[in-house]
């Protein structure tokens, strides 16, 4: 994505694209079998992945815009927002349904359960093919056996569901060692689609607010990420104009 404008927020270099492209973009690396790496960069991501920032200039890596935490920082700095919000819970469908052929992809993360109701999912509503699961815990912990069941299933597509910067690292440390094209990290997506966690209604969703409808369902996880670390990015955002 040569041509794509790209901002810089808090140190990362952020891609502002629309869904289209970025879909375009995606799917032709797959089917050339070419390495890439996406990232969805919202504010907890830029204040946890500040570790990985080395590793994500020398890697195939896509950061793009999830949150309106990220446009107001877009505007607060360079006065430019984003197109499109690029969330992984509404992204990674739609690049599912814009595939020309049923992917191939491996689900990693969370635990057994929830996995079980993501694939049927990623199955029968998406219409993609699950060539294997492994949960986030023992099976992350058997790093020779996950590798070799990765080789076997040769996946195109690897999602990975650990939470920020849990899965990010893990996909940096390995995308090497896999066969799959493209790798992506995708949050609490696995709960979504299994039924586990619920998304806001669609009114709460338009009015960019669904990181307070999440925030009352687990204010006890959510409460920190919500105000310190808001305010921690904010202050990254500032000293790195």
């Amino acid at each position: 994505m040569e041509a794509v404008e790209s901002l810089r927020i808090a140190g990362y270099t952020v891609h502002s694209t629309t869904r289209e492209v970025l879909a375009t973009h995606l799917l032709e690396q797959v089917a050339h079998g070419r390495k890439q790496l996406l990232f969805f960069a919202n504010t907890n991501f830029i204040v946890k992945g500040r570790p990985l920032l080395g590793a994500l200039g020398s890697s195939p890596v896509l950061l793009v815009n999830d949150g309106v935490g990220m446009d107001i920082a877009a505007l607060l700095v360079q006065r430019h927002r984003f197109p499109h919000n690029l969330n992984g819970t509404d992204f990674t469908p739609y690049l599912f349904q814009r595939a020309p052929r049923p992917l191939r992809v491996f689900l990693l993360g969370s635990v057994a359960p929830v996995l079980a109701g993501a694939a049927r999912h990623l199955t029968d509503k998406l219409g993609q093919v699950v060539v294997g699961t492994c949960d986030g815990f023992d099976g992350v912990r058997n790093e020779a056996a996950l590798l070799a069941q990765l080789e076997a299933a040769r996946p195109d597509v690897v999602l990975v569901a650990m939470g920020n910067p849990l899965q990010e690292q893990w996909i940096l440390q390995h995308y090497q060692q896999v066969p799959a094209a493209l790798f992506m990290g995708i949050g609490a997506l696995f709960e979504f689609w299994s039924g586990g966690k619920s998304r806001a209604p669609g009114w709460v969703q338009s009015l960019r607010l669904e990181w307070l409808y999440r925030l009352s369902l687990e204010p006890r996880r959510l409460l920190r990420r919500y105000t310190y670390d808001i305010v921690v990015f904010l202050g990254h955002c500032l000293r790195y104009r």
